[in-house]
Order: C-alpha cells, then structure tokens, then sequence
C-alpha cells in the first residue's frame, strides 16, 4: 500500500498566515507545510484541503484514480470547493466499515475530541491509522489484530494517543508513526526532529511517498537518558515530554513529601498536574532495586535529591564523620547506582541538577555537595545514550 502525504502541517498550515513567531518565521523549505491530507494507492483522498490538487500534482500523482473522498476533521462538509473530477467528500459512522472496489476497507475509529480516525486496510492486508488534529481514540477494540504499519497522527498535539495505542497493542516496536497536523508549538527543523524521535516517531516533508508496511527509519528511543539543566531550567519539562508517548511510565520522586514545607508542596502538585493520567508514581529513594526489575518506563526526578538522601545516610555533613568513612561509603554507594543504570533493561529517564557553574558554595559542606554531585551527573552520564542540557527552556543535545 503506497501512501503519499500531499500536506503534513495543521488545518492553517505551517507557517501560519500572518503569524510572526519563531517557528513561523524559521519554516521555510522543507519545514513549510500545508494541511494535512493523504493519498492512499492513488485511489483514496483523506482529507480534502485547499490546494490540494497542486499538491498531488506536485509530488508526480494525479487525482484522477480517487474513488472515495473522507473527511477527518471535525466538521459536516467540505473543507472546500471539491475540485472538477472528485467524488463528493463523506464521512463513516463511527465503528462502521467502508468496502471499496479497489480492495481497501476503511474503518472508522471513534475519537475523545470531535472528528474521525480511519483504519485502512490495503488489499495486501497492510494496515494503516490516521488520526485527525488534536484527537485521541475513545477506545481500540483490536480484536487480536497485530499492530498497525503505519499510524499517522498528531504526535506533537496529542502524544498521548500514541501511549494509547502502545498500550493496547496497536502500536508497536515496528510500527512507522509519521507525525503529521504539525503546528508552530515545536520550532522545525532540528528541534522537531530530536522531539519526535524521542516519541519513536519521525516527520517527512509534504509530497513524499510511502510504502506502508516497510520497517525503515523508525526511530530507536534511547533505553537510558540523563536530562541536566539549573533551577526552573525546564528539565523537568524536558524528561517529562521525552516519556508522554508512551503508557504506564513509573514516576520516581526522590524528594519525599517534606509535610509542613507550602512551598514544596506547591511544586510537588505543579508536577503532578503536568503528568499523563495513565503515570503511576512512587516516592522512594531505592532506585537500584527498581533498576533491577523489568517494567514499565522509570522517570526519576531528580538525581540531586538522591544525592542529598545518600549524604544525609553517611553523615556526610559533619568533617570527621566524612574523613572517618562516610566518603567511602558514599561513593560505593553511587557506584553501585551506576552499575544498576550500566545494566537496566528498561527505559530511563533521569533528571539532575547542574550546579557547578555558578557561585562557589560558602561552606564546606555545600563545596562537598557541589563536587559529589559533579562526580553523579559524570558517572550516571557515562552509562547513558542519550544526555541533554536544558537552558533557558531549550534542550541541547550532548550525546545522542
């Protein structure tokens, strides 16, 4: 089943008429995009959106062959003016199926927000989901079905329909997801690119052509990846976003609860009102029995408060207690946290602070601090993939 994608922007298109942001401005070329629409083996138009011909013409294919016009978005007509040749656009009923005489079946899937996702069927059995903008599926009845070829969706708008579909089954480790609806919330180019192949997902510029059921340039997501930045830096945000796609990530908050503390508690729940429903969390310090076990994704939030903990177990605070052994055993204790990252099967990602750069502590203790938490970020570092900088909201990429 060959799919070309005559458009992969939002309904506005990308850059947005008149807007004078950023990524407006920086979406030239390749990243310059129209409304989403598909052309499915030249017989089957998903979406109808202006200019859609040129575009068909454009990328070397003609409307000519479409049999069948669909309609996703959320709307009961046209888009706009049909052009001379093409068949009136529809919709299916949610949960209906559609037959063509070309082979395909076309299925439609019932969304959490207004429109309709299509499951379509190629007469060699490839299957491909397309979701539309800012939509999510309100439930998958995958009736033992292996998972799709291909799903192409709002994963920049709605990563959690990804998650979804992991969780289920209909996406899996083989399955190409090509993100499409792409708006300016995500500057193009480089960032987008590093954004979604950390959801295992990949953009492709309008007019290219496709062959569902082809394993190529899926992305491999980084098994362990350490996230540093300073205070209010947008880490957080960052190893957050880096798991979203995906279902039944375990919350690791080394913090603890620090009853009394208002202000604590006022970021404690910030953070959990950013987090996917589906997240499970655990307060807990114990990370290398969790690193041991296999299961879902780890997020560890952060590796300086372990740190703190750790010290605070060794008495790390006071001279003697520090010269008289407490050393030793802090560093036996990071290395036995090091090996237990060196040997996960699962997903991780950790947050750390990055401290040294700034003002030398006034005490010895905050020197001491500082330096074992250098020592971490390097050692912890090492046996990651994937390492980031977050700075002023922006990820830059060390390693990976």
């Amino acid at each position: 089943m060959e799919l070309t994608l005559l458009g992969t922007g939002a309904p506005d298109g990308l850059p947005r008429p008149d807007c004078p942001c950023a990524a407006c401005a920086t979406a030239l070329g390749e990243d310059a995009r129209a409304a989403t629409a598909l052309l499915v083996d030249g017989t089957l138009l998903l979406d109808l959106t202006p200019g859609v011909a040129f575009a068909a013409a454009r990328s070397g294919h003609s409307l000519g062959g479409v049999r069948q016009v669909l309609l996703s978005h959320p709307h009961d007509g046209p888009a706009v003016e049909v052009p001379a040749g093409l068949p009136q656009p529809g919709r299916v009923p949610d949960g209906r199926e559609l037959a063509l005489l070309t082979g395909h079946r076309v299925r439609a899937v019932p969304m959490d927000a207004p429109g309709t996702g299509y499951a379509v069927t190629g007469p060699d059995g490839q299957r491909l989901l397309y979701l539309p903008p800012g939509a999510a599926p309100a439930g998958l009845d995958v009736n033992g079905d292996p998972p799709y070829d291909m799903v192409v969706a709002d994963v920049v708008g709605r990563p959690d329909a990804l998650a979804k579909l992991r969780a289920v089954g209909a996406a899996g480790p083989a399955t190409d997801v090509i993100a499409v609806h792409l708006d300016h919330d995500v500057p193009p180019g480089a960032e987008l690119r590093r954004r979604l192949a950390a959801a295992g997902a990949r953009a492709v510029p309008d007019g290219s052509t496709l062959d569902v059921g082809v394993y190529e340039d899926v992305p491999d997501v980084p098994r362990r990846t350490l996230v540093l930045g300073g205070a209010r830096s947008g880490k957080s945000v960052e190893a957050e976003r880096r798991l979203e796609a995906f279902p039944d990530v375990l919350y690791v908050a080394t913090g603890g609860a620090r009853n009394g503390d208002n202000e604590w508690a006022a970021r404690v729940h910030a953070h959990r009102e950013r987090r996917p429903g589906s997240w499970r969390t655990t307060e807990t310090c114990d990370l290398v029995p969790l690193l041991a076990q296999d299961g879902a994704p780890l997020l560890i939030d952060c590796l300086s408060l372990w740190l703190t903990d750790a010290m605070d177990s060794v008495n790390a605070w006071d001279d003697a207690e520090w010269s008289g052994g407490g050393e030793r055993a802090l560093r036996a204790r990071v290395e036995e946290l090091t090996a237990a990252v060196r040997q996960t099967r699962r997903t991780v990602v950790a947050v750390s602070n990055e401290v040294g750069s700034g003002i030398v502590p006034a005490t010895a203790s905050g020197r001491r601090y500082r330096d074992e938490l250098g020592r971490l970020n390097a050692g912890f570092g090492a046996e990651c993939e994937h390492l980031l900088l977050v700075v002023a909201g922006q990820a830059v990429t060390l390693r990976g």
